[in-house]
């Protein structure tokens, strides 16, 4: 059975980077700061396979990757071909983008989105190693990523913008793998509430003295963004709650975190090239930023048209995965029955499984450590999310 509080966050972490991306709302990045909590679920799941299926875990993780990458970009490269790019050998990168592949002049906009499988697809071959010194060193290998951080942004070491995001996002990667081994819900509530309120204070005032050229932005300052990320993430993985009930008495609501979770890949990757598509319309249409109306009419544009494409090619993810391809995934799914069993058998039998995760529930086929009850809590310029 899945953790459905993953689930959720995920969820909830890919529809506010849509909403982030039409509206440009600043402080929906510090509300809930998407793309770290992002890189700590895939942290933590990393480390599950890590631990279930040793270095074979990164080939698994590559195949089920790559193919959603490779739909776009056989729509788009070609496009780009006819409209101006280069035919060089760096478009190769487009099949296995450890650099940013390249793109022409309306092709860099739409597709800017590519650096977060960039950098997933650099942390994912670096983890072995990661997981290998995490197991000896778990704290010094946890921190490793925001001293190197601190120590670009004081000036100490003077470094290219690839190793931000690497002491950025791989720090929350390595948050995930605390989680996953359980350090995160072990500490107690005297250390894990000071540490965030401290992490959450120091994010802040760095950001309040550096602003960027969107403001309070986090997605233009990358040591508060780390600082404050963490903090929330040691929140909300630290104090998961162990199961959640309410959801699965909502049919509506679980359905939609189940296809956002299976279809995450093609959601993420086709959002950014519909909201460039619509965004002449503010000059058409005169729906400005500051207009509620036109900006509720965009997102819900933007969704409807990731909508149409995820049932279109959403499939793949499933191929990927090597599970059977489903139009809308997460439908009702029945056991054949024994010809021999009677019908009062049948009738005596669940049609399914309750959804509420007990202790020990699994994400795919690792086990997620028990989580305590939870407490009441609360990028690369238009890219990032």
């Amino acid at each position: 059975m899945r953790n459905r509080y993953l689930d959720l966050l995920r969820f909830l972490a890919i529809v506010r980077v849509i909403v982030y991306h039409v509206t440009g709302w600043a402080t929906l990045t510090l509300v809930f700061p998407a793309m770290s909590v992002m890189f700590a679920l895939a942290g933590s799941l990393m480390a599950a396979s890590l631990t279930r299926s040793g270095p074979a875990a990164v080939g698994r993780r590559l195949r089920r990757l790559l193919p959603s990458l490779w739909v776009l970009a056989a729509v788009f490269v070609p496009a780009m071909l006819l409209t101006g790019l280069p035919l060089t050998p760096r478009v190769l990168l487009w099949l296995f983008p450890i650099a940013d592949p390249p793109a022409n002049h309306w092709g860099a906009l739409a597709l800017s989105i590519i650096w977060y499988l960039r950098d997933y697809l650099w942390f994912v071959l670096a983890s072995p190693v990661a997981f290998w010194l995490f197991r000896r060193a778990p704290l010094l290998t946890v921190l490793a990523p925001y001293l190197l951080l601190v120590a670009i942004e004081v000036g100490i070491y003077p470094a290219p913008p690839v190793l931000r995001e690497f002491g950025l996002y791989f720090g929350a990667w390595m948050l995930g793998f605390a989680h996953h081994a359980g350090m995160l819900r072990r500490l107690s509530g005297r250390v894990l509430y000071p540490l965030a309120l401290a992490l959450a204070v120091g994010g802040g005032a760095w950001l309040v003295g550096h602003p960027g050229p969107r403001g309070y932005d986090l997605n233009d300052n990358h040591l508060g963004n780390a600082l404050w990320s963490a903090a929330f993430i040691l929140i909300v993985l630290g104090r998961a709650p162990s199961g959640l009930a309410w959801l699965g008495r909502s049919r509506l609501a679980d359905r939609a975190v189940t296809v956002v979770n299976r279809r995450a890949l093609t959601v993420y990757l086709w959002h950014m090239p519909f909201v460039v598509a619509l965004t002449p319309l503010v000059d058409v249409v005169g729906w400005s930023h500051q207009d509620p109306v036109g900006l509720a009419i965009r997102v819900l544009l933007v969704f409807a048209l990731v909508g149409l494409v995820t049932l279109a090619v959403g499939w793949v993810e499933d191929v990927a995965a090597r599970r059977r391809p489903e139009l809308i995934p997460g439908g009702p799914v029945r056991s054949p029955e024994p010809a021999n069993r009677s019908d009062t058998e049948r009738r005596g039998r669940p049609d399914k499984e309750p959804l509420g995760e007990p202790a020990g529930a699994t994400v795919g086929r690792a086990v997620v450590p028990a989580q305590r009850a939870p407490a009441v809590v609360a990028s690369s310029e238009v890219s990032a999310g």
